[in-house]
């Protein structure tokens, strides 16, 4: 897909920020308000972003982005998080790693541990961590996705139904101020769910921009994890909830 130049900045800032406002933008490029409106609704009939009142968002709403524009999105605050999380599983752990790119920077991140156990159902997390003779890879069985290689559907959910393990790393689509925890494809939810069942510690990864995203399936309740390791947790409501729920916040870039 071609984008003009200015166009494709702007999609960048959003990527980089969640969000673009239309004042902001006039001034940076050094053009009018209307020229900038032209622009955002240019990027949002091609469904690249979605028009708020003053400026524009990455999708949301019943539409995931593009699995390698999420991957770009606030990348380094990904990898600190990923580090962080690392950094709470010992050597000679089991654990679960279910489908996101913040979920895989904590693979990446992982690289340096021994004897570990790692059970998923993300084809990108295996595919990274079985070339380690340090560890063992169960992938889970079902459906694939091809936009980002998740294996989802009952079958995925009762092969990680067998299994107990010590952490389980998961990520989400879109945050609440209240709590609630939100995906996009009930399928995955699901697998999410049985995950979080079946693990003795459950550590939530997500950079910040999920708490300006929306999404339609809920996953449950922050109370319900252990750890949440993020970028920076902009809502006091949440930090509320977090301490209410005796959830252990950690920010990776505080």
């Amino acid at each position: 897909m071609f984008l003009a130049p200015r166009h494709d900045e702007i999609l960048q800032l959003a990527k980089e920020n969640g969000r673009v406002m239309v004042e902001d933008l006039a001034a940076r490029f050094n053009v009018t308000p209307q020229t900038i409106r032209k622009d955002l609704n240019d990027l949002c009939d091609q469904r690249l972003l979605t028009r708020i009142h003053g400026g524009a968002l990455l999708p949301s709403g019943i539409e995931n982005m593009e699995y390698e524009a999420r991957r770009d999105l606030k990348a380094e605050e990904k990898h600190a998080i990923g580090r962080a999380a690392a950094e709470l599983i010992p050597n000679k752990a089991s654990l679960f790693i279910n489908i996101g790119t913040t979920t895989e920077a904590v693979s990446d991140a992982l690289m340096d541990h021994k004897d570990l156990m790692v059970i998923t159902n993300n084809i990108n997390v295996a595919n990274r961590m079985r070339v380690y003779p340090a560890f063992e890879v169960i992938i889970a069985g079902g459906v694939v996705r091809g936009s980002d290689g998740g294996i989802v559907g009952e079958a995925a959910v009762d092969f990680i139904r067998q299994f107990k393990v010590d952490y389980a790393v998961i990520g989400v689509s879109a945050i609440d101020d209240d709590g609630s925890l939100f995906d996009f494809d009930l399928r995955e939810v699901k697998v999410a769910q049985a995950i979080m069942a079946n693990s003795r510690h459950v550590i939530l990864v997500s950079d910040s921009s999920k708490f300006e995203r929306s999404a339609p399936v809920r996953i449950g309740h922050v109370s319900q994890v252990d750890t949440f390791i993020t970028d920076r947790c902009p809502s006091a409501i949440f930090r509320a909830a977090c301490r209410d729920g005796g959830v252990r916040l950690i920010e990776a870039c505080g």
